[in-house]
C-alpha cells in the first residue's frame, strides 16, 4: 500500500516556551529563530541563532503547537 501524501505536510519547526536560568521568567521562542532572543524581565540571552535551529540557553518548559 502506498504512503498517502497529505495536502499540507507538517512543519518541523515549534514555538518553545523557554525558562530563563537567571530570573525563572518564561519567554517564548520560535524553534529556528533567526535573530537574539533576550529575557524581558533581566535582559540575559536565552537563544542565540545556530544556522538553521536556534541554540537553546534556558531551559525548555514546554512544546508549544
Amino acid at each position: 500500500m502506498a504512503k498517502r501524501e497529505e495536502i499540507v505536510p507538517m512543519p518541523k519547526s515549534r514555538f518553545l516556551e523557554v525558562e530563563c536560568k537567571k530570573c525563572k521568567e518564561s519567554v517564548v521562542v520560535f524553534s529556528k529563530s533567526a535573530t537574539y532572543v533576550k529575557c524581558k524581565k533581566c535582559g540575559e540571552e536565552i537563544a542565540v541563532p545556530g544556522g538553521g535551529k536556534v541554540r537553546i540557553l534556558g531551559r525548555v518548559k514546554k512544546v508549544l503547537a
